[in-house]
């Protein structure tokens, strides 16, 4: 299986370097699990409703939304968060 390029967006990246360390580490563990596959059932990826190529993961009570642009083997992290905050303006 091919190994997925992983890339951020400017806004996302920053919200990354502003999460707790602890937090940060299982962020980059699940990254890595996302490179090889990114629709994983070891992730528990849920397809979000109403919009196309959108993803999410879970780690504790923070989201990754990304997006799997599968023909050129990038996914796009779109935007990291607490769950109260991470799905508004989407």
């Amino acid at each position: 299986m091919p190994v997925y390029r992983i890339e951020f967006t400017r806004s996302s990246k920053a919200e990354f370097e502003k999460l707790p360390q602890k937090v940060q580490d299982r962020v980059l563990e699940a990254l890595t699990f996302l490179s090889q596959n990114p629709f994983s059932d070891m992730l528990r990826i849920k397809k979000l409703k109403g919009v196309e190529n959108l993803y999410r993961i879970r780690i504790g009570d923070y989201r990754i939304l990304y997006e799997v642009r599968s023909d050129v083997l990038v996914v796009l992290i779109i935007k990291i968060g607490h769950r109260r905050e991470v799905y508004r303006y989407l």
